[in-house]
Formats: structure tokens, sequence, C-alpha cells
């Protein structure tokens, strides 16, 4: 290869995407996120959209959006054109095409996946090129988003999580003089019901692009079908999309239901509003309000934008039968609100752990170690905020089992005590599920794998992130580091 040959592939796609700068790429996107907010809080609308402009038509922002789907759980997920990006070079010629000019997306790609119910959900896989597209006007949406969101909204938000959520119900109703009824809601097929028309007029965002996405439709069987309504799960705007359509319901409620004079005694409603994703609560003073008059105005707000309750999921429950939300339940006794693991959820995870066992029924214990302790760690993570120790023993006792007949079956002509040496390993005081190394140390075996046991995951008080925080806005970046560094402590220890 001669010095020109050289020099061409040193410059060459592959090498050029190597060279990007990603923290200059970051800083410039973040600066006009910024500004972004600021001009949304000022409520200078032109100032938003000429914004949005320059981000959606940047290098470093196009280069991002590239990165996102190239780096994420589905970067090797192809839509209807069968591509996908995985070398350097094809990602870096991606970045160029991004453009709004003579853009057109391609049908989604419609899969199925199994939900808890037993029934099917819809996801549509846009092609690489669409999802970079997607990405790339999610970056300009979502600091608006964040600036005009209601404050206890959690779900599909940067920096906000379930725990935050739950958190937040505990506030609702685990104070002695909290509301005591609870309207449980749930909005039936909220992202395939969404009135296309309704979010053409509402959502900041580029008009023309948002209606193509819209009406792309989707291939099934090879066939084309159209899309009237909805924006389909499985893109990576949707998330967003879906709440900015519900926005604006909490804000409505509080104006609607203040603390007035009746018979000249002041009334507090006691409505309080928490979501995720399009799950919510709303609490009342009493099931007359929350039946006759808040379930109305909730009916209402959604049928504007396309959507209605589920009957079979909305409910309206006191607080000493407790309710479930996000797999929690918090339910009074007495004088205290306890949040445990819901019965539901145990189900499932014990019948996750056994499926799990069962399909390993002749691996190695080592390999059938490495398969459970995600699915126990990641369980356990998940409700270690709340009150779950009762449920982290009886998830103990209920693993033990399944493991006890899982060994019993590969070796029924042997004793108890032949299996209990074979398969647990006493570690000080107790027995560990855990494979040891075939030579001693000066200490005894060492210990190669074992299972984790979820009673030793600490209980800890999550610390719910201020409703008003906003991850775009500069002012905040202090809040958020020190809220960074503090799960950093704590993952640490």
């Amino acid at each position: 290869m001669n010095m020109e040959q050289s020099m061409c592939a040193a410059s060459g796609p592959a090498a050029q995407w190597e060279r990007i700068d990603w923290s200059q790429c970051e800083r410039k996107v973040r600066r006009l996120q910024a500004r972004i907010v600021k001009a949304t809080q000022e409520g200078r609308h032109g100032k938003v959209e000429a914004l949005q402009w320059l981000l959606t038509h940047s290098f470093h922002g196009r280069a991002l959006a590239v990165k996102r789907v190239t780096h994420n759980q589905g970067k090797n997920t192809p839509g209807v054109d069968g591509a996908v990006w995985r070398s350097p070079a094809s990602r870096y010629k991606a970045i160029d095409p991004l453009r709004r000019r003579g853009y057109q997306p391609r049908p989604l790609r419609r899969v199925y996946i199994p939900k808890t119910n037993g029934k099917l959900r819809p996801l549509g896989i846009p092609t690489m090129k669409d999802r970079a597209m997607q990405a790339l006007y999610l970056l300009a949406l979502l600091p608006v988003a964040e600036t005009t969101a209601d404050l206890n909204s959690y779900g599909f938000r940067p920096k906000r999580s379930t725990a935050d959520a739950i958190e937040q119900c505990f506030n609702a109703v685990g104070m002695r003089n909290s509301a005591r009824w609870v309207l449980e809601g749930d909005i039936r097929g909220c992202f395939d019901n969404i009135s296309h028309e309704w979010m053409l007029d509402h959502i900041p965002t580029d008009k023309e692009v948002l209606r193509k996405w819209l009406k792309a439709g989707f291939m099934e069987n090879r066939m084309l079908f159209p899309t009237e309504a909805g924006t389909p799960q499985g893109g990576i705007i949707s998330p967003t999309l879906a709440n900015l359509t519900l926005d604006g319901l909490e804000q409505l409620l509080k104006l609607t239901f203040r603390q007035r004079k009746i018979d000249g005694k002041m009334h507090n409603p006691k409505v309080n509003f928490v979501r995720y994703a399009d799950d919510f609560i709303i609490t009342g003073s009493s099931k007359e309000l929350l039946e006759d008059e808040v379930k109305p105005l909730v009916e209402r707000f959604l049928f504007e934008r396309g959507l209605q309750l589920s009957p079979e999921k909305t409910c309206i429950t006191h607080i000493e039968d407790g309710f479930d939300f996000l797999g929690q339940n918090l339910r009074r006794h007495g004088v205290k609100v306890l949040t445990t693991p819901s019965k539901k959820n145990l189900h499932a995870f014990f019948e996750k752990v056994r499926g799990v066992i069962r399909k390993n029924d002749s691996a190695k214990q080592m390999n059938l170690i490495g398969r459970l302790n995600p699915v126990i760690r990641g369980w356990a993570n998940y409700h270690r905020h709340i009150v779950a120790s009762p449920a982290f023993g009886k998830a103990e006792m209920v693993i033990w089992q399944s493991l006890w007949r899982w060994a019993k079956r590969r070796h029924p002509k042997k004793s108890t005590a032949w299996i209990v040496n074979r398969y647990w390993h006493r570690l000080g005081t107790r027995r560990y599920f855990a494979v040891m190394a075939g030579s001693k140390t000066r200490e005894g075996h060492a210990m190669v794998s074992y299972l984790i046991d979820p009673r030793k995951i600490p209980i800890e008080r999550h610390i719910k992130v201020k409703s008003i925080a906003n991850p775009f806005d500069p002012q905040w970046s202090g809040y958020f580091e020190s809220r960074k560094k503090l799960k950093k402590a704590h993952d640490d220890r």
C-alpha cells in the first residue's frame, strides 16, 4: 500500500467515526437543549422552533442519534429493509442522510411479544434510518416535554423511575390525614388509539415529519396496513409522544378540585395524581367524589385525545383494602401505610425462577447460578426501597425448595446428606448453593460461584426526585449530580 492509499484509508468513514469527539457533541447538544428549555419557560414558541431546527440539522445532533440507535439493545434488530449498521463505516455514512428534505419513512415491521395476561402486544420496528431520525427529533422534543410535563408523571422520562412514582404514591396516601380512596386508572390501548389529529395539533415538533411517522403504516405477512390512529410501541419517540398526549391532566385536576369553603367550613377534596406511562392513580376524600366528579372529568380529557379508560382495570378502592401499582401494593394497616411487593408480582417472580430451573434441568450448577442470579438480583433491587424483608424471606424459601427438587431429580439414588454436601457449601455459619474450587486454600475451599440470597439485599428508603427538577435546565445540574453521587455510593456498598 502506497502513501496515498494509506492516507485515504486513514481518512475513510470508519476512521472518521472513530475520531468523532463525543464529549463535544454532547456539550453542543446540551447547550441547545438548555436554550430550548429557557425559550419554553418564557413562552417564546417561535424561538423554540428555531432552536429545534438548529439541533435537528446539526452534525452533533445527527451523530448522537446514530450513536444511540447503534449502541442500544435493539441495535441488531432490522426493520423492513433488513439493514443494520454494525461497522464504524456504515455508522458514519448514516449521519449525513439524516435530513428533513426528501425524507420518507418506511413502514414498520410488525412483531408481537407476550403480555403478562397471556395476550400479545404488537410492536412496530422502524428501520435503522427511521429510528435514527426519531432519536434526532427526540433530542429536540425532550427539553420541551420535560419543561411542560405533569409534575407527578414518572414513566419514560430521564432521571425518573418507578421508585419515584411509588414514593409519591406513599406521599399521597401515607399520612395520617391523607385521602382514603383511590381511583386506579388504566387507559385501554393507549399507544394504539391516540388521535393523530390531536397530536399534529398539539405536539411541539416538526409537523410534517411527525405526520409521515404517524401515517407510515406497518408490514405484516408481506402486506401493508395503514395506521389511522396511535403511535407505535417500538418507536424511540413514541413514549414521549404518549407522555405529551397525557400531560395536562394533573393540572386540570388541581384547578378543578381545589380546597374550598362549603357551608362555612373548609373542605379539602384531597385529590392527588400520580402517573407512570398510561397507568395512574388519583386519590380523593370520598368514593362519591371519585366516581361522580373525578372519573367523568378524566374520561372527557381522554376522549378529546381519542382515548378511553379500560373498564376491566379501572376501579375505586379504599386504602385499607390496598391497591397495586407498578408491581407493589400500598395498604393501610391501622395508622401505618405499608408498601410491599404485590401478590401478583411475587407469583410472577416465583414462576420465572421455576421456569429457569426447569429449562436447565441438566445444566451445570455454575451455568444455572449464572442464569438465576440476574433474575434474583433484578427483582430484589426493584423492591429494595420498600417493606420487602418478608417477601425476600419467602423468595429465599421458594428458591431453595425449587433447587432441592432440581438436585433430587439429578440424583434420585443419593442420600440427603450427599446432595447437601454436593451442592450447598458452608461459608461461615450457613450454607450457600455454590460451586467451590477444586483445590483448597489456606482458609479452605474457595467459592467460585454462588447463588444470591435476596435476604442479603439491604432495604433502603428511596429519596424521591423533586417534582419540579428538569434534567435539561442548567440550574438543576448540581442537584442531579448530587443524586448521581448518592446512587453510586449506595451501589458500591
